[in-house]
């Protein structure tokens, strides 16, 4: 029977009501634990929940975490300044990272994020991080300069003038 449990993923559900019938015999949490190769506390806990909710509350539900601190809006907002880049949102570089986009979220949002929160934000909103390759190294040192010279000026320029229409 825990075999197929197990192959369904409601193996935790079945322990839960494991744990139920075996107190229902007698057995104490530390008896039941030791069985189910679960923490006394953990068989304690689920046993509470029985008592108040019934077998409704061992059954899996949606497990609610912490709440999430941008709104849809905000998320949403988030990626439009994501899609229009750094250099449209008015920074000096041409790529985003995850400090970068922390600082976005705090400037504009005023919620803090680690840069490793970041990330997973960019996961669950479907962008891909990505490693930028250094190649500058290798790069053909006249036009680099004169890509700096000339190209990113006149980008920069038509940027600023295209955010003031």
């Amino acid at each position: 029977m825990m075999l197929e449990a197990a192959k369904d993923g409601a193996d935790r559900v079945s322990r839960r009501i494991h744990a139920v019938l075996l107190n229902s015999e007698g057995r104490t949490s530390t008896e039941i634990a030791k069985v189910l190769h679960a923490s006394r506390e953990k068989v304690s806990e689920w046993l509470k929940i029985y008592d108040h909710q019934g077998v409704d509350g061992l059954l899996e539900g949606r497990r609610t975490g912490r709440p999430h601190r941008l709104t849809e809006l905000q998320k949403l907002l988030l990626c439009d300044i994501i899609d229009s880049g750094p250099i449209a949102y008015g920074l000096m570089t041409g790529i985003w990272t995850s400090r970068t986009l922390a600082e976005v979220v705090e400037w504009e949002f005023d919620v803090k994020y680690h840069d490793r929160h970041v990330r997973k934000l960019l996961k669950d909103f479907g962008f891909s991080v990505q490693t930028p390759k250094r190649l500058l190294a290798a790069a053909d040192k006249e036009k680099r300069d004169k890509w700096i010279a000339d190209t990113y000026p006149k980008l920069k320029k038509k940027l600023v003038q295209k955010g003031r229409e």
